[in-house]
């Protein structure tokens, strides 16, 4: 029997995606409340019968500096922007281990998200890496998620998913990932607004549009339907929308917000389609509360489908393997 498919993914990355020299100065308080976010998101999950695919950068996986210094591939990215490259100086930021340094180290983390084994642990890169900045190479890329599958393995984790830092991607280095053993990713929405770009390419209005896109309707509801899904390998997984977090500004748009998530939901129980909905832990890092008030409404929206669609949650490559393999 056909039926709708709900898939969450989450990029794990805690300071590894914010690289200047205020990023602790002004977002550190979002990354310490990680730890505390993440066990309480896996609770949330189980309540609510949900799966999720945990995308995290490698050097999560690493317990102390010294480890972490140890395993650093032969090529590194050669960006333009080389304040983009993490070898670039951010390593003078870390501390030796966690709980001394919360913002780069989350390894306890991991193991957490193993103990429940509903849920997925996928690759956000090796370092966090930009896969349409300028210098660059797809030698450099391949060195990277090499060694991404290398240290998850060493802690016994099979990596065969993975989201892309930035949702930048092109064919050449989906290759590379098909001959890693990576069967899935996670695309960006159908639409001119969500189309991958580098930094310099990006544009203002974009990002407003985008914005707007959170609360109206202007995009269309990104739902996909199995055909496409099953039209590529490695397995594309795309955004249908990312959740927002709470901001007080904007707090009378909530509702909106949400309605916005439930009504492609609803699209997508019922006509078979996939829903893909992502955002980071840091997002929940401030304003905890409402952000969790807002993800129950969602998932119990979700519970609700379920009964009545039989609308049901998978991780990205829990989806990527029941669409290769049931073929009707």
């Amino acid at each position: 029997m056909q039926h709708g498919k709900f898939v969450i993914s989450l990029d794990f990355e805690l300071l590894w995606g914010v690289r200047d020299k205020k990023s602790i100065a002004d977002y550190g308080e979002n990354i310490r409340a990680v730890h505390e976010v993440v066990p309480r998101l896996l609770d949330t999950f189980d309540k609510y019968a949900v799966s999720a695919t945990f995308s995290t950068v490698g050097f999560l996986f690493f317990e102390s500096k010294e480890e972490l210094l140890r395993s650093i591939p032969e090529k590194l990215p050669t960006y333009k922007h080389a304040e983009l490259s993490p070898y670039n100086g951010h390593f003078r930021l870390l501390g030796t281990r966690y709980p001394e340094d919360p913002y780069h180290f989350a390894s306890h983390l991991i193991e957490k998200i193993k103990s429940r084994p509903q849920h997925e642990i996928g690759t956000h890169t090796f370092s966090h890496y930009y896969c349409l900045e300028e210098g660059q190479t797809t030698e450099q890329f391949r060195a990277d998620i090499e060694q991404a599958i290398k240290i998850a393995a060493r802690k016994g984790v099979t990596i065969t998913s993975l989201v892309f830092p930035r949702n930048q991607f092109n064919d050449e280095y989906l290759e590379v990932c098909r001959q890693l053993g990576i069967i899935c990713y996670r695309g960006n929405e159908h639409s001119w607004l969500y189309e991958a770009r580098n930094k310099d390419d990006e544009q203002l209005h974009r990002r407003a549009l985008r914005l707007i896109d959170a609360y109206f309707n202007i995009s269309g509801h990104h739902t996909y339907p199995d055909a496409y899904l099953r039209s590529k390998f490695p397995v594309d997984i795309p955004s249908s929308r990312f959740l927002r977090p709470y901001n007080a500004a904007l707090s009378f748009l909530e509702p909106l917000k949400i309605s916005r998530i439930t009504r492609a939901m609803t699209h997508a129980a019922i006509h078979h389609h996939t829903f893909h909905l992502w955002w980071h832990p840091h997002n929940f890092g401030d304003h905890t509360d409402e952000n969790f008030r807002c993800l129950e409404k969602i998932l119990q929206h979700y519970r609700h489908l379920h009964d009545k669609y039989a609308f049901q949650s998978y991780t990205m490559s829990g989806l990527a393997r029941k669409l290769m393999y049931d073929v009707k």
